[in-house]
């Protein structure tokens, strides 16, 4: 699986456009399965939402500051690659508990921490998976900071870690990982 993160020239405002077949082939020059992050805002109008429960829920998302991650994997399976996801919101968790000291909770595909500033529960992580034509897809995206944000969040910068760091160690890891599990599956021999 190759990765890449996108420099700091390249910050751009996630708008639910990039959860599309071949965009990371087409901005990136990634061809086959990959995943890229960058740093930006995210802003995702209703129109452009893939989650059908966020939609009737009227729930549009925004932060003026997110590490988003795009993976697309050229197979149809979306059930595969909602676990891929899980293998993603897992593996930021890991890091997060080996940087902090709380827990750090997954519901799901989100991840919740308390707020150093208040104590209260706050939401880190947005993510989804989809599928097209061609391959399946996942976005996700974790706060930086957490002003401004139409729910109750925590950031990053909140909590001491820095963006950049966080971002190229969960790619590395998770593209490791997914690495050796198709090396795992390559290395047994059939049962009958």
């Amino acid at each position: 699986m190759l990765y890449k993160y996108l420099s700091k020239a390249n910050f751009f405002t996630y708008d639910g456009l990039q959860l599309a077949p071949h965009w990371i082939y087409r901005q990136h020059d990634l061809l086959g399965d990959a995943i890229v992050a960058w740093q930006g805002a995210c802003d995702v109008r209703l129109s452009e939402m893939v989650d059908i429960e966020d939609v009737k829920a009227n729930a549009p998302i925004y932060s003026s500051h997110m590490v988003h991650f795009i993976a697309e994997f050229f197979d149809l399976d979306l059930e595969k690659t909602v676990y891929r996801q899980r293998l993603l919101i897992t593996t930021a968790k890991e890091y997060l508990e080996a940087h902090l000291a709380q827990q750090v909770v997954r519901s799901g595909d989100d991840l919740y921490l308390q707020r150093p500033q208040d104590g209260q529960r706050g939401k880190l992580s947005v993510s989804i998976a989809t599928s097209s034509p061609t391959s399946t897809l996942i976005h996700t995206g974790f706060n930086v900071v957490s002003e401004g944000t139409p729910v109750p969040t925590v950031g990053l910068s909140d909590l001491g870690i820095e963006a950049e760091s966080f971002a190229q160690t969960v790619l590395k890891r998770y593209t490791d990982e997914v690495a050796d599990i198709w090396l795992a599956r390559c290395k047994v021999r059939a049962v009958s």
